[in-house]
C-alpha cells in the first residue's frame, strides 16, 4: 500500500501522525518519507493529507498555507478551536 492509498483510507474526522502512516505501511522509521509524499499530493482534498499531524499533535508541515489545514480540520471537526 502506498502513502496515497493510506491517506485515503484515514476517515473523515480522523487524524493519524505521519509515524503512524510509517508503521502501518512496515516502515518504521519512515515518518520523513511520508512527509514528504504528502507535500508532493497534487490533490490535497481528494488525498486528505491534511488530516496527517505531527507525533505531538501539532500541525506540522503542509505544501498549502497552514491556515488552510487548520480550516480544514475544523470542518471535519478533528481540531479544536
Amino acid at each position: 500500500m502506498t502513502v496515497w492509498a493510506q491517506l485515503r483510507s484515514i476517515p473523515w474526522g480522523e487524524t493519524r501522525a505521519y509515524s503512524e502512516l510509517a508503521r502501518a505501511l512496515e516502515k518504521p522509521g519512515a515518518a520523513r518519507a511520508v512527509g514528504t509524499a504528502c507535500s508532493r499530493n497534487p490533490i490535497p482534498i481528494l488525498i486528505p493529507c491534511h488530516r496527517v499531524l505531527s507525533a505531538q499533535g501539532g500541525l506540522g508541515g503542509w505544501t498549502g498555507d497552514l491556515r488552510v489545514k487548520r480550516f480544514l480540520l475544523r470542518i471535519e471537526g478533528s481540531l479544536g478551536s
